[in-house]
């Protein structure tokens, strides 16, 4: 993909996260595709495991916003540093972290989400 395709592509993407909509979500993915994040070191692999895990992380958080604020083209995808908006009962916390994404005709194929998730439990 080319940097235009790769800020269009993400901020699709991005925007799949926000409002509940896990099917969305999900049509970004390989359906081998292999998802990561600090809740699941050891990694989530293909559509079935996928989501339930999306539908779970979704209904909890429907109202949070993400937003790249730096993309870095690679080799296979791109590597990007994000800004979280996340809701939490009267306040919104504000997050950053960074995902390495792999993408195969469109649709990404590996996923790896870092942040320090002890963040997540500030008010």
């Amino acid at each position: 993909m080319i940097p235009n395709d790769i800020t269009s592509f993400c901020d699709r993407w991005l925007a799949a996260w926000t409002g509940n909509k896990p099917d969305q979500l999900l049509s970004f993915y390989d359906k081998n595709a292999f998802y990561r994040d600090p809740a699941y070191p050891q990694g989530l692999t293909g559509h079935e495991a996928l989501l339930p895990y999306f539908q779970k992380l979704l209904a909890k958080n429907p109202h949070w916003i993400w937003k790249a604020v730096e993309i870095f083209p690679t080799e296979k995808g791109f590597v990007f540093k994000w800004e979280a908006s996340i809701p939490i009962e009267e306040k919104v916390l504000t997050e950053y972290g960074m995902d390495m994404v792999e993408l195969k005709n469109g649709k990404i194929t590996r996923n790896e989400v870092y942040f320090d998730p002890r963040g997540m439990s500030r008010t």
